[in-house]
C-alpha cells in the first residue's frame, strides 16, 4: 500500500472502519481536515525497524483502546 494515495487509504479506512497506524503525518493533517472515522494512529519515530513499532504498539494497548472507545478521540500520537 505505499504506492496508494493517502486519500484512498482514507477512504478504505473509513467505509471498512479501520484505524490507521503510520508515521506520516499527512494522516494527522486529513484527519484535521476531514474529521474522523477513520481514526488515527501516528507513530512519531524516525527510521526504525518492525520490532520497535510492534513495542510501540504494545506499550500502548490502554491508550489505543481507550482511541477505539472513545468517539471524542481521533488521533492518538505515540512517541
Amino acid at each position: 500500500m505505499d504506492q496508494t494515495d493517502d486519500r484512498q487509504i482514507w477512504d478504505y479506512a473509513k467505509q471498512n472502519e479501520f484505524t490507521i497506524v503510520t508515521r506520516d503525518s499527512d494522516y494527522n493533517d486529513l484527519s484535521l481536515l476531514q474529521g474522523f472515522p477513520p481514526k488515527v494512529i501516528w507513530i512519531r519515530r524516525g527510521n526504525c525497524s518492525t520490532q520497535a513499532i510492534e513495542q510501540i504498539l504494545r506499550s500502548a494497548s490502554d491508550q489505543i483502546q481507550q482511541l477505539d472507545q472513545d468517539p471524542s478521540i481521533g488521533i492518538l500520537t505515540l512517541f
